[in-house]
């Protein structure tokens, strides 16, 4: 007899959970179906007409932000395939041909997308490059889609 009181408690306290669960599934259920307030979207971003690169307009510059970040400036005198052999050949005084002309421009790349081309100049024992042709920003786009 005792075990049927313990069963019957366990059955009553299971049907408890029960009617609190469907209890809780109702009072979701006529939240959800009450009619929402109207929404309206948050207005949270600034207008791009306002803001211009350089300063030309009112509001002030963001491009401080930026100046401080390092990029990487390469620049490259040609590009040539060669064999892992005769890779391994290679010593001190080897020549390596590469596909540019002597007297060609050289390309100035900036994390690696072409910016500009120039031309060897040495300035107080040491290489620099005289930029010759700064590539358009359109041109660039126009180089990234091929």
């Amino acid at each position: 007899m005792a075990d049927d009181e313990n069963t019957s408690a366990d059955d009553s306290s299971i049907m408890d959970d029960w009617a609190a669960a469907l209890a809780e599934q109702e009072t979701v259920e006529t939240a959800e179906s009450a009619p929402s307030p109207s929404v309206q979207a948050a207005n949270i971003f600034e207008s791009f007409d306002t803001h211009t690169i350089g300063g030309g307009g009112s509001a002030p510059s963001n491009i401080d932000m930026v100046l401080d970040i390092p990029v990487m400036l390469t620049v490259e005198l040609g590009r040539t395939k060669i064999a892992i052999r005769s890779l391994l050949q290679l010593a001190q005084g080897s020549v390596v041909e590469l596909d540019g002309l002597a007297g060609e421009p050289m390309d100035v790349l900036v994390n690696g997308c072409l910016i500009a081309q120039g031309e060897v100049v040495v300035v107080n024992d040491k290489f620099g490059i005289r930029l010759t042709d700064i590539i358009t920003p359109a041109e660039r786009i126009r180089r990234l889609h091929k």
